[in-house]
């Protein structure tokens, strides 16, 4: 019996080749890179795939190439309900979408499909029947018992473990014999003849670690399961060479498989893509004080969801991300902070190969800076969308006021240097409160320097019965406070009160502090004679009276 006998006994229903699906999946006319996102749909989008996933789309847009996501589902066991949609959903929420794969659970775009591992069964056992063909590849009988006893003496003995060498039994059995078994009804799986030598080297020059240097592989690894899928590393390179993908960008933790994943593009006789392997996002251990990998279970910030919760605006997580994903981007964006991570072009080379600390400060940092460049009416919109699923109390003041929270968003916004009050959307509230009646009472006030009661409340009545216009402008407001400091015993140029301090009762800082408070009782707000227009006298008479 052939090989190609043995083959067609194996798959008697595949009747296409290799070449019929390099006609059907052509060379594409793409000058820049072609990568995916390809995540199994057993869970929720977590932060390191969000940050591989923005990777590979910000490393084809700005080379005008193409990034595609396809859903490697051939591990039917963990398949999570609609994980699919949960995926494209959450990575749209953060801008990141492709030009050509999966676009619902069931729906997809583009023309190298499907672009779901399970549909490509086919395909799959095309090219594995090729291998049989080639006699590259052939059918193992082992038992589960049997594969662990013979993990349990390589332990033991303390050699590798796998199907290798003596331990690949299956592996010269004549095709004659292969056959009886197969259609005497015994289980088998399709395993790869490795041609490796684990004495010789397999060298990758990886676009982010550099050159790496590996034993060559000599396990025989699966490539067909008894269910007739293929495995992850089978169905991966096949897709990848029929998709026509030229660079392969995925966590650190697949570099160990690189051999393998060199050796199956070989035994087809395919140039293998480029390599981008990226370093996992790392913390210190509050327990150890150790750095150690973002765990699921011990840190909430992994999920994608934390962000949402937290108000953390999805493009400020994305340029924090930028700043781990190209080490030059944060002094970029220290220059040009008017642009966006679109006017940035990213670059493998500048891509750390030791990763980095996840650093939740910056990105608070990041998403201030983020927030103070918004226009007042889309801090507006998005503080409300927030308000809306995580406090309706506030959504309600919010939309019953729209245009005065508006003009409290504007405060010092629109300048060169704009106010960083707010974080997130959630630090909106808690930033702003006070110019909102319906919070304004039972308050507790910050008074400072001055704290008597009597002399707070003097102050506060004189310069409102006697100076506060509402039609004055800036400077007049101001020069207006320095009159009723004069007038009090407050030194109203700080100069002169620096050289002079015991000759006055306090300066006009410590006169314009009682009046702050007396209205917003806060010692640091935004401007007060922005605050105090927008109040105007009538509230402003009322809270007076609340002292």
């Amino acid at each position: 019996m052939t090989n190609k006998d043995l083959a067609n006994l194996i798959f008697p229903n595949i009747t296409k080749t290799i070449e019929d699906y390099n006609q059907l999946y052509p060379e594409r006319n793409v000058e820049g890179v072609v990568t995916r996102f390809a995540p199994s749909p057993t869970g929720f989008v977590h932060l390191g795939s969000l940050f591989a996933s923005f990777v590979a789309r910000k490393a084809a847009t700005d080379s005008n190439g193409v990034c595609f996501l396809r859903i490697e589902d051939t591990d039917q066991e963990r398949l999570v309900e609609n994980s699919v949609t949960e995926i494209i959903r959450d990575l749209k929420d953060f801008h990141i979408e492709f030009d050509e794969g999966m676009i619902s659970e069931t729906e997809e775009q583009g023309l190298y499909g499907p672009y779901l591992q399970s549909k490509r069964k086919e395909i799959y056992q095309t090219f594995a029947k090729f291998l049989i063909e080639e006699g590259k590849a052939y059918p193992c009988f082992y038992t589960k018992e049997e594969l662990e006893e013979i993990r349990e003496i390589q332990e033991v003995s303390k050699e590798r473990i796998g199907c290798y060498g003596k331990y690949a039994k299956y592996r010269d059995l004549p095709n004659e014999m292969v056959a009886e078994k197969i259609k005497d009804g015994e289980p088998y799986i399709i395993r790869l003849k490795s041609p490796g030598n684990f004495d010789k080297k397999v060298v990758v020059q990886d676009l982010v670690k550099g050159k790496i240097e590996f034993p060559e592989n000599d396990l025989d690894i699966v490539i067909i399961k008894k269910d007739g899928l293929p495995t992850y590393h089978f169905a991966h390179i096949v897709d990848d060479y029929l998709m026509r993908t030229t660079h392969v960008i995925r966590g650190d933790e697949w570099i160990s498989s690189l051999p393998v994943h060199i050796q199956l593009f070989e035994v087809f006789g395919f140039t293998p893509p480029k390599y981008a392997h990226l370093s996992p996002l790392m913390k210190v251990d509050e327990e150890t004080k150790n750095k150690r990998k973002l765990s699921k279970r011990k840190d909430p910030e992994l999920a994608v969801s934390y962000y949402h919760e937290a108000g953390i605006p999805n493009e400020a997580v994305l340029r924090y991300l930028m700043t781990v994903a190209n080490t030059n981007f944060e002094a970029w964006l220290d220059a040009n902070p008017t642009l966006g991570i679109d006017d940035f072009q990213f670059d493998f080379k500048k891509v750390s190969a030791s990763g980095g600390l996840f650093d939740l400060e910056k990105l608070y940092n990041i998403s201030k800076n983020y927030i103070s460049r918004l226009k007042a009416e889309e801090v507006y919109d998005r503080t409300l969308a927030y308000a809306k699923e995580f406090d309706l109390e506030f959504a309600s003041i919010l939309e019953q006021h729209k245009d005065y929270s508006i003009s409290i968003f504007n405060i010092e916004r629109e300048q060169k240097k704009p106010r960083k009050d707010y974080s997130t959307w959630k630090d909106v509230k808690e930033q702003v409160w006070y110019m909102y009646d319906e919070y304004f009472h039972d308050v507790h006030y910050e008074f400072g320097k001055i704290n008597d009661l009597e002399e707070i409340k003097h102050i506060v009545m004189t310069y409102f019965e006697n100076y506060y216009d509402e039609s004055d402008d800036k400077e007049t407001w101001f020069n207006k406070v320095k009159a009723l400091s004069s007038e009090l015993g407050f030194c109203p140029d700080m100069k002169e009160y620096k050289l002079h301090p015991d000759d006055y009762k306090g300066n006009v800082a410590d006169v314009s502090t009682v009046i702050r408070v007396a209205i917003t009782s806060k010692a640091q707000t935004p401007d007060l004679y922005e605050i105090l227009k927008l109040l105007g006298k009538k509230r402003i008479l009322e809270r007076i009276h609340l002292l």
